[in-house]
């Protein structure tokens, strides 16, 4: 039987990168998966078409996680079709290149609404919705920990998500379980700015010699998602190729 057979999971920031391969990596697993994207349309359609020509089951869910209105239309458009909600990963997220001094305001709000208070709003709306033995899953960053010298913003949103993870851990157990993955270097979009240079030196900082794939951080999310791990709660899996043995 399939890890995650007859589950209804909704996936925020799921039509690239590491939203889409775990999305991929849950419909295979036998989930209904809600694929949340917020202007890649196409990569979405594209995401939906590919789950549904192998016979999996999932549908399209336009929303800005930032905005509570549409949030709260996306999850009762999922309800309204599915009925309940098994599993939600939060994974929405964006970041913007600079230094501290470079922040503005309107940057600063854009990264922190979208990557912690997109959070909030999604976790408010779904909650009455999450079946006992469901799993809600954050995707953080190694940033939580290092900090970053060109995105303070990204690296204070995705510590913050942390510190929600583990109070909701608390409050929400035993009923459903609330964990967070904090991917390393993962090779996404994201990384697409990094020179040849950059990244056969971020190679070398890492013991396992190669950048992450968004595969490795989906197989931790299946892991985290299904009964395998229905003892855990409240845990950070670091997904970073052995970074913090240095």
């Amino acid at each position: 039987m399939k890890l995650l057979q007859g589950k209804n999971v909704i996936v925020t920031g799921a039509s690239r990168g590491i939203g889409r391969a775990i999305t991929i990596k849950f419909a295979e697993n036998g989930a209904f998966v809600g694929i949340n994207y917020r202007r890649s349309e196409k990569s979405a359609q594209e995401l939906l078409t590919y789950l549904e020509g192998r016979g999996y089951g999932g549908m399209l869910l336009k929303a800005d996680v930032s905005s509570p209105k549409e949030v709260d239309s996306m999850v009762k458009r999922f309800v309204s079709e599915r009925k309940s909600i098994d599993i939600l990963v939060l994974n929405a997220g964006i970041y913007e290149r600079g230094s501290f001094m470079d922040i503005s305001e309107d940057r600063w709000s854009r990264v922190i609404s979208t990557n912690l208070t997109g959070c909030y709003y999604v976790l408010k709306s779904s909650l009455p919705f999450i079946r006992d033995g469901g799993s809600i899953i954050f995707i953080s960053s190694q940033l939580a920990f290092k900090g970053s010298r060109h995105g303070a913003d990204y690296a204070a949103s995705k510590a913050g998500m942390l510190g929600l993870m583990r109070s909701l851990a608390l409050e929400l157990a035993p009923r459903i379980r609330v964990n967070a993955v904090a991917p390393g270097t993962i090779d996404t979009d994201m990384i697409s700015d990094y020179t040849e240079e950059m990244r056969k030196r971020r190679i070398e900082e890492i013991p396992m010699k190669r950048l992450g794939k968004p595969e490795d951080v989906a197989n931790v999310c299946l892991f985290l998602a299904s009964d395998l791990s229905a003892y855990i709660t409240g845990e950070v899996i670091n997904v970073n190729g052995g970074l913090y043995i240095h």
